[in-house]
């Protein structure tokens, strides 16, 4: 062995001590060395905690305690070595961790991480007062987890439920995460087993319209709100110019020519903009339309980071499945997707603000053609006795009956299930289904049913569903609908349905749609996610 003969210079040779507490613990208490002890172990020396280190640690950095039951896995996975440190100093991997915090509004997400000056003073060089080796160790690995639970968690599942988001839970390891994360740091840009993939592409869209924001460019359509006529084809004015130019900047447009005309350029651009937003697809612009463009670009970015908030929530595998369905109550939108690809899409109408419809998922079992349909309770309660009251041949000139103790209309065309029903057990006894009142469907804001999702194109749905079936061709669905007799198709194999709640979403040619707030849960999330008084991630 090498002597020294420094008098000053000594070998440290100690244990950090974890003792893993119930929850109820306010402290980490001692145990013996042989049943608990580690070290967080470096090449050039070895770092020294006990548990009053530790103790000494949370109690300094009180705003980190909540982290310390993640902190002690994450430790207890990685067998108590030292995540941070190569050498005397702090790897790569720890650099670009810091680097994502420094710039978590790329994320969508508008939070600091608490004692962020002592971090940064770690990574910087030239500071006079840096944290000491063992505090910026313990600091880093909070700050992981601030990272993870912001970025990849989002709101906790007892909030999700408080807040009526039913939809699968997401659970993950933070431990197991960073072990992936060191082997490819490359998974901290983009990683779609952490995240749902509609994030990614609101994250590119919240980079662009932030950069319209920051050089300016959304400038406000001026009009004279007293004297506004509805701008069609082939008018001149100087708000043309300024929809324009709005429809250049946000992508309906390949150029901007300046004109005042309404022109047939412009009218393609029109029917683009109409169609990201999910309005009827015609030439012409209201005042309703005006004001909807003249939202400040603020307002925008902000559904952008809302809904970035509930891709967080979704597990990254949902959309990898073979086949789905996706409801998505704010875009009055269907997807059917088989394969990777959209089978088959039809507009929907949905609950009204007393009866909203529940944001939860399903497994669909079953198709019933010509269904009976089962007045519910509540329906007989508050409505249907009193046309019975007033008409007793109410129920005989709408086609129902008595049926033991319940009523139930019959099936056939005017039934208000109409001709199709898509069946997928659910306490809260809501499913997909065909309706008579086609004239629904010519409203852009679709919120009429008692919860149920009435589907335009039901009988496009069936035939997309049972395409490769041949105990159903096409014949035989026909005459199931006739209204004849009710007829139920059990389905070889369940189809997941997921009705989910999505005021932007972008397509999968970079195009972002944004839709109305139907059950103003935007507001809801954006209280809950920035109000000071929540404690969150």
């Amino acid at each position: 062995m090498r002597n020294f003969t420094s008098p000053l210079l000594i070998i440290v040779i100690a244990f950090l001590v974890f003792s893993f507490t119930p929850p109820e613990a306010n402290e980490i208490k001692s145990k013996t060395a042989s049943e608990n002890s580690a070290t967080i172990r470096n090449n050039a020396k070895t770092v020294v905690l006990d548990s009053a280190a530790l103790n000494q640690f949370f109690k300094k950095y009180s705003k980190l305690k909540k982290y310390k039951n993640d902190v002690l896995d994450v430790y207890k996975n990685r067998g108590f070595k030292s995540i941070w440190y190569d050498q005397k100093n702090i790897t790569e991997f720890g650099h670009l961790l810091y680097q994502k915090v420094n710039v978590l509004k790329e994320q969508g997400i508008d939070k600091e991480m608490p004692y962020k000056d002592d971090i940064d003073a770690a990574f910087n060089e030239s500071s006079a007062e840096k944290p000491s080796q063992t505090e910026t160790e313990l600091l880093l690995t909070n700050m992981y987890v601030f990272y993870a639970s912001n970025v990849y968690s989002g709101v906790d599942p007892a909030t999700l439920k408080k807040i009526g988001w039913f939809l699968p839970a997401k659970t993950i390891s933070y431990a197991k995460i960073l072990d992936s994360l060191i082997v490819d740091s490359n998974r901290l840009n983009e990683d779609d087993n952490l995240l749902f993939s509609q994030y990614y592409k609101l994250q590119a869209a919240l980079k662009k319209y932030r950069k319209i924001e920051t050089d300016n460019l959304w400038q406000p359509i001026e009009i004279d709100a007293a004297t506004y006529k509805d701008l069609k084809p082939f008018d001149i004015s100087n708000t043309i110019r300024d929809v324009r130019q709005r429809l250049f900047v946000v992508g309906d447009l390949a150029q901007d020519s300046k004109s005042d005309v309404y022109d047939e350029e412009l009218m393609a651009g029109v029917l683009n903009y109409k169609k990201r937003y999910g309005l009827k697809l015609n030439y012409t612009l209201t005042k309703e339309h005006i004001d909807q463009l003249n939202e400040p670009i603020s307002k925008r970015i902000k559904t952008i980071m809302l809904n970035m908030e509930r891709c967080r929530w979704i597990p990254a595998k949902l959309a990898k499945a073979d086949e789905y369905i996706m409801v998505n109550i704010p875009s009055f939108r269907l997807i059917y997707v088989k394969d990777g690809k959209y089978d088959f899409t039809s507009d929907i109408f949905v609950g009204t603000r007393m009866t909203e419809t529940v944001i939860f998922s399903g497994d669909m079992d079953r198709i019933v053609f010509s269904p009976y349909w089962y007045v519910p309770t509540s329906i007989i309660q508050n409505e249907l006795k009193l046309q019975m009251a007033s008409d007793k041949n109410y129920l005989a000139d709408h086609n129902m009956e008595w049926n033991g103790g319940r009523v139930r209309q019959k099936p056939g065309p005017k039934n208000s299930l109409g001709l199709v029903k898509f069946m997928f057990p659910n306490p809260n006894d809501i499913y997909l289904h065909d309706t008579p009142a086609k004239s629904l469907f010519d409203f852009e804001k679709r919120t009429f049913s008692h919860g149920c999702i009435n589907v335009k194109e039901a009988k496009g749905l069936a035939l997309a569903i049972l395409k490769n079936d041949p105990d159903w061709p096409a014949a035989k669905i026909d005459q199931a609908m006739s209204g004849e007799k009710e007829t139920t198709c059990m389905l070889k194999k369940k189809i997941p349905i997921y009705i989910g709640y999505f005021t932007s979403w972008v397509n999968d040619q970079g195009e972002i749609s944004f839709f109305p707030d139907v059950y103003g849960r935007d507001e809801n999330l954006d209280k809950l996610l920035y109000s000071d008084s929540v404690s969150m991630k």
